[in-house]
């Protein structure tokens, strides 16, 4: 158990934090999904769209540290490389 201050007050603000982060990533899951649903119906229109709408809340991800760099990269080039197969 933390007995110093700073230590208590770490505590208070990793909760804090941890609660928000999985927001952020809760928030990018569903826009990645809305991309993969579109691909799954086969309409490439609404596929970019969802994808257009996808790009900046990866690069958001990645900006605020919820998401690593190159795995916001990773899934980027594949939604993109799937709706272009379309």
């Amino acid at each position: 158990m933390a007995n110093t201050p700073q230590a208590k007050k770490r505590i208070r603000r990793n909760e804090r934090r941890a609660e928000i982060n999985g927001n952020r990533l809760s928030r990018i899951r569903t826009f990645v999904k809305k991309v993969e649903s579109a691909l799954a119906g086969g309409d490439k229109a609404e596929a970019a769209d969802a994808l257009k709408a996808a790009q900046p809340e990866l690069a958001r991800g990645v900006a605020r540290g919820v998401l690593h760099k190159n795995t916001a990269a990773r899934k980027l080039s594949r939604l993109t490389k799937r709706v272009s197969a379309l």
